[in-house]
C-alpha cells in the first residue's frame, strides 16, 4: 500500500497530462500546476481527447475524461501544492524555467516529501541542489504515452536518500508499474542512448541517404522496434528532443551530440510532432498514426 495519497504534477504539457491520466487511473487525487489559466483550460479539452484513446489502445485500464478532471485540481499557484505527499515535475527542458520551481519546492513541501524529476536529460543532482533538501529528490523519467508505458527510469542523484529512493519505487508500483533504479548522468540511460539514435537518423534524412518511412521501418522491421526513431521523436516532440541533445551537447562537450541542422530548422518552423500536427510525419489534426513523411 502506498504512503502517498495526493499527488502534485508541476507542467501541464502532454507529459504533465499523461502523469494526470495514469495517476487518476490509479485512483490518485491531483493538483495539476501550469503558468496560465488559459493553457489548463486547454489541458481539460486535450484530457478528453487523450482519454479516448488510450480506451481504444489500452480498453482494460480506461477512465473517463470526466473522472479525470473531477478528481483534478487545476491551479496556476505552487503554493497550493503545500501539503501534498509527492511531487511530479514535468516542465519545459530548460534549465532556467525550472530552477525558480525547485527553489520554490523547497519552501513549500514538508520535509520528507519526495519530489520527482520527470527530465529529460538535466541531471537530478543539480536540480536536487536548488531545493536545499537534495536528499528528497529523485528522478522519476516517465516515458510518453506515460498511461501505456509499463517501465519507469528512476535516477538516483548523488545526494537522493534511500528513503525517498524507496517510497519513489512504492509509488510508481502503485501506478502498476514497474522501475528500474540507475545513477545519476546526463540523460541517464535511456535519452543518452535514445537521443544519439535519434538525432543520427535525422542527419541520415537530412543527407538523403533514406526517406523517413524507410528509416524507420527499417528499425522496425530488422530490429522489432514498435516504431522507428523518427517517429518516436514526433511522439516525444521535436522541440523536446532538441532541447534535450542541447544538454547532452553542453554537459558532455563532445560533437557526437552536435544537433543535426534539419532538427533545428523543423523545430524553427513549429513542426514539432504529433503535438503540432507535423514533423518527419504529417498526422493531420494530431489523433491519428503517422502518414506521408514531413
Amino acid at each position: 500500500m502506498s504512503s502517498v495519497h495526493t499527488v502534485g504534477v508541476v507542467g501541464a504539457g502532454v507529459m504533465g497530462r499523461g502523469v494526470t491520466i495514469a495517476l487518476r487511473q490509479a485512483g490518485f487525487p491531483v493538483i495539476l500546476i501550469d503558468r496560465d489559466s488559459e493553457i489548463l483550460d486547454g489541458v481539460r479539452r486535450a484530457i478528453a481527447h487523450d482519454v479516448r484513446l488510450y480506451a481504444l489502445l489500452a480498453p482494460e485500464s480506461a477512465i473517463t475524461a470526466a473522472e479525470v478532471v473531477d478528481g483534478t485540481v487545476f491551479s496556476t499557484d505552487l503554493a497550493d501544492l503545500k501539503g501534498v505527499d509527492l511531487v511530479v515535475e514535468n516542465v519545459t527542458e530548460r534549465f532556467a524555467v525550472k530552477e525558480p520551481i525547485y527553489r520554490r519546492l523547497g519552501e513549500l513541501l514538508a520535509p520528507g516529501t519526495p519530489i520527482g524529476v520527470n527530465t529529460s536529460a538535466i541531471p537530478i543532482t543539480r536540480l536536487g541542489g536548488l531545493t536545499g533538501r537534495p536528499e528528497d529528490v529523485v528522478g522519476t523519467h516517465f516515458m510518453n504515452p506515460v498511461p501505456l508505458k509499463p517501465t519507469v527510469e528512476v535516477i538516483r542523484g548523488r545526494r537522493t536518500s534511500e528513503e525517498a529512493l524507496a517510497r519513489m519505487r512504492e509509488f510508481i508500483a502503485a501506478l502498476g508499474k514497474k522501475s528500474v533504479v540507475v545513477n545519476d548522468s546526463p540523460g541517464f540511460v535511456t535519452n543518452r542512448v535514445m537521443m544519439l539514435t535519434v538525432n543520427e537518423a535525422v542527419f541520415l534524412l537530412h543527407e538523403g541517404v533514406g526517406t523517413a518511412a524507410d528509416i524507420d521501418r527499417l528499425f522496425v522491421e530488422c530490429f522489432g522496434h514498435t516504431m522507428g526513431p523518427l517517429e518516436t521523436a514526433d511522439l516525444i516532440g521535436l522541440d523536446t528532443v532538441l532541447l534535450s541533445i542541447e544538454v547532452l551537447h553542453d554537459e558532455f562537450k563532445d560533437s557526437k551530440y552536435r544537433p543535426c541542422p534539419l532538427l533545428t530548422s523543423m523545430v524553427d518552423a513549429g513542426l514539432h510532432g504529433r503535438k503540432s500536427g507535423q514533423g518527419f510525419f504529417d498526422y493531420g489534426s494530431g489523433a491519428g498514426g503517422p502518414g506521408r513523411a514531413g
